[in-house]
């Protein structure tokens, strides 16, 4: 019999806070409860760091899930500072506080695909070199734990730096800070991971890393339309999301999947880029082969009544400058491809300008769903 999220509840009410003398639920210290088979996952708030406590906690958390559910019920559990349900003292008026996620950030933007094999990672990369290139301070974090990219297409395989407060010190280069799950494992070694283990990961690409103040970070989603993508938008505001796709049909009709899903929870599309568009043989620049199909993505988007942000040819060199660990953008950025990806990079910012204007600064999604 499947575990369910209320039985987590009661169990968890039979911990008491060792200082409050009240239970955990009660207290509200207990969040973001995932279940998957006998793997449990949950946030446990705290309102100050205090480690011997949160260990004590932990350990107890454990034992009611072993004792009162399943004895072999894998437990992870996160612990989370909340300022706002520090105890008040004596004299102190105290207001609402909400943790404030990626503040330096001005924009975030996802790039997305309804699937995978249409080069988003290297439409991610690109969007973000050629915003750097222009001047713009940038971040890019990889989501794709599963198949992160990043690391190969910069020629980076270091492992961050940590700072005092154990928060992981994004690596640099051409002007970006880049996160990946590349930089922390083994580049041969698989991740055989659960889907809350993997958005776990990505909460914590967002709450315990460095980004410092940014004009634009650029997040790499995986694709599909899955828990890492419901993670994101329920942690952070996002911008605007980007999506790519190539022009067959297949890919075209995942892309309706991915729209779709922006649109439901309030992200802004700013638009398609099709990817792969056409084929011109270096020896013949007056032909246009159209091995995926054509205009595919300009149809859709004026059926889905979101923007074409570029159409980038298939070229040998953006294969290239991707595997020798430099986007093509900055490798050389008078290819055909580079010029479109550029351009779709400064259509992007247009609509984005637009977005702001017409519904403002958006915010993060509160997802409920039915049992």
């Amino acid at each position: 019999m499947a575990i369910q999220k209320e039985q987590i509840k009661t169990a968890l009410a039979h911990v008491l806070h060792p200082e409050e003398k009240q239970d955990l639920v009660s207290l509200n210290m207990i969040q973001d409860i995932i279940v998957q088979d006998k793997y449990i996952s949950f946030t446990l708030e705290m309102p100050e760091k205090n480690e011997a406590l949160a260990q004590h906690i932990q350990l107890k958390c454990e034992e009611v899930i072993h004792n009162f559910i399943d004895k072999d019920a894998v437990v992870d559990i996160q612990v989370g500072i909340n300022v706002s349900k520090r105890k008040q003292q004596p004299g102190q008026t105290t207001q609402p506080q909400q943790q404030n996620i990626l503040p330096g950030v001005k924009h975030i933007i996802a790039v997305a695909s309804g699937k995978g094999g249409v080069g988003k990672s290297t439409v991610a990369v690109n969007i973000a070199s050629a915003l750097a290139k222009n001047g713009a301070s940038v971040g890019l974090m990889d989501t794709d734990i599963y198949g992160p990219s990043i690391p190969t297409m910069f020629n980076i395989f270091d492992r961050p730096n940590i700072t005092t407060q154990k928060k992981l010190i994004p690596i640099e280069k051409h002007g970006i800070k880049m996160v990946s799950m590349g930089f922390l494992v083994d580049v041969n070694q698989a991740m055989v991971w659960r889907g809350p283990m993997a958005t776990s990961a990505v909460k914590q690409f967002m709450t315990e890393v460095e980004w410092g103040e940014l004009d634009y970070l650029i997040m790499d989603l995986p694709p599909g339309t899955g828990d890492i993508q419901l993670t994101i938008v329920q942690t952070v505001p996002l911008s605007g999301a980007v999506i790519v796709s190539t022009p067959q049909t297949v890919a075209l009709d995942d892309v309706r999947k991915g729209v779709a899903m922006f649109q439901k929870v309030n992200v802004p599309v700013l638009g398609v880029i099709e990817n792969m568009a056409y084929f011109t043989p270096p020896d013949m620049p007056e032909k246009k082969y159209h091995i995926f199909g054509e205009g595919g993505a300009k149809h859709l988007a004026q059926e889905l009544n979101v923007p074409v942000l570029g159409e980038v040819p298939l070229e040998q060199p953006v294969r290239e400058a991707g595997d020798n660990g430099t986007p093509i953008v900055l490798a050389d950025d008078a290819t055909p491809a580079a010029q479109a990806l550029i351009q779709a990079t400064e259509a992007m910012k247009q609509q984005l300008e637009l977005r702001a204007e017409e519904i403002g600064n958006t915010q993060k999604v509160e997802i409920k769903f039915r049992p």
